[in-house]
C-alpha cells in the first residue's frame, strides 16, 4: 500500500469520480491513476468504486467507509510533516489562505502586512472564492485555513471559530436625498432601488431577507460579488448601495456617504476562521490566526481542548488593528529587522 494510491482515491472522491479532473490536478495520466487504484483495491481485497465500463460511477458500501479512513490517514500524514517542521525552520515555509472577496480585500491587508514583518521568510498564497468554494478548498486540502462569513460553519469536517462581528451599511452619493435625513429608516431606503451583493456573497441573502421580513416590496436593481463594483454603480446613481462595513472602513469612499445609523437596520454577521478538523498547522499559521481571532485559544484550534461556547468576538468597527490607516496600522520594527 502506497500513500500516493490513497491520495488518488481521495482525489477521485473529491472530484466527483472524475478521473480526468484528478489527472489534470495531479499531472499524471488517467490510466496511471486507474491502475494505481485497482492495485490498491486488489491489495485490500475490496472494490472501493462502482464501475460502468472504465468509468467510476459511485462508491461501494465498503468504499464509502474506506474513503473516510483514507482521509484520516492522509490528514495524519500531513500532520506528521508539519510536526517535523515545527521543530526545524519554524519561521520559514509556505501558507495558503482561502478567503472571500470581502475578507481578502478589506480584512487581510493589515494582518498580512503585520505577518510579513514577523515572518519574512514565509510565502503566502491567497486564494479567493465564494464561501462554498472556501469550504471546498479546505476539505480538499488546497488551503491551510479559510476566512469567510457563510458556509464554513455548516460544513461537516471543518472547525470554524469566531473572528469578528460586522454589519451591512447603506451608502449613497454625496448629494443623495437620503443624506438630508438624520437617521434614515429601512422604509426610507426601500423607496429607492437597491444595489447589493448577490445571495451567495457577503450576507446578500440576509440583506434581501431584512426587507422581505419587514414587508417591503423593494426594487433589487443590481447584485454583484464585489463591493467595489457596487460602489461604482452607486456613484452612477443606480440606487442605494448596501455593503459590508469593512468595504467602507478599509475601501475607497470617494464620492460616497455612509448613511448614519444604517448598520443598525441589518442583522449582525460574523466572520470566521475555518480549518480542517484534526489538521495540524505550522506554528506561524497559528500566529496568523491569532491576529485574526485573538480571543480563540490555540488549544481549541489544535483540538487539544474542546469548546461549547467561545467568548463573543469584538465588532469590526472596534478592531482597529484590522483597519487600514487606523491607529494600530503603523507597525513597529519586527524582531527580524537588523539595525
Amino acid at each position: 500500500m502506497k500513500l500516493q494510491q490513497l491520495r488518488y482515491v481521495a482525489a477521485a472522491a473529491h472530484h466527483d469520480l472524475n478521473l480526468t479532473a484528478v489527472a489534470n490536478q495531479l499531472f499524471i495520466s488517467q490510466s496511471g491513476i486507474s491502475r494505481q487504484i485497482r492495485e490498491l483495491e486488489a491489495e485490500l481485497g475490496i472494490d472501493i468504486f462502482v464501475r460502468r465500463g472504465r468509468r467510476l460511477v459511485g462508491l461501494t458500501e465498503a468504499g464509502a467507509q474506506a474513503t473516510e479512513v483514507i482521509a484520516a490517514i492522509l490528514r495524519e500524514a500531513d500532520n506528521l510533516k508539519r510536526l517535523s517542521s515545527q521543530f526545524f525552520a519554524t519561521d520559514r515555509g509556505y501558507l495558503t489562505i482561502a478567503a472571500t472577496h470581502n475578507q481578502a480585500s478589506y480584512v487581510l491587508p493589515s494582518v498580512l502586512l503585520r505577518f510579513a514583518r514577523e515572518f519574512p521568510h514565509v510565502a503566502v498564497e491567497l486564494r479567493q472564492g465564494t464561501p462554498r468554494q472556501v469550504a471546498d478548498m479546505l476539505l480538499k486540502r488546497e488551503a491551510d485555513f479559510g476566512l469567510a462569513t457563510e458556509a464554513v460553519s455548516d460544513t461537516t469536517g471543518l472547525l470554524a471559530v469566531p473572528c469578528f462581528d460586522w454589519h451591512h451599511v447603506a451608502i449613497v452619493p454625496e448629494a443623495h436625498a437620503l443624506t438630508r435625513l438624520a437617521s434614515p429608516s429601512l422604509a426610507d431606503i426601500a423607496d429607492f432601488p437597491i444595489v447589493t451583493y448577490n445571495s451567495d456573497f457577503s450576507g446578500g441573502r440576509a440583506v434581501a431577507q431584512t426587507f422581505t421580513d419587514r414587508g417591503f416590496d423593494f426594487d433589487l436593481r443590481l447584485t454583484a460579488m464585489d463591493a467595489e463594483f457596487i460602489k461604482t454603480y452607486v456613484r452612477l446613481g443606480m440606487g442605494v448601495g448596501i455593503v459590508a462595513e469593512m468595504a467602507m472602513i478599509n475601501g475607497d469612499q470617494t464620492g460616497l456617504v455612509t448613511l448614519p445609523g444604517s448598520h443598525r437596520l441589518f442583522p449582525r454577521m460574523r466572520s470566521k476562521v475555518a480549518l480542517l478538523k484534526g489538521s495540524l498547522l505550522h506554528n506561524y499559521a497559528y500566529d496568523l490566526i491569532a491576529m485574526l481571532a485573538p480571543r480563540v485559544p490555540r488549544a481549541v484550534l489544535t483540538a487539544t481542548r474542546s469548546f461549547r461556547q467561545l467568548e463573543d468576538p469584538s465588532s469590526f468597527s472596534e478592531r482597529t488593528d484590522l483597519h487600514i490607516g487606523g491607529p494600530d496600522f503603523t507597525i513597529a520594527a519586527s524582531r527580524h529587522d537588523v539595525p
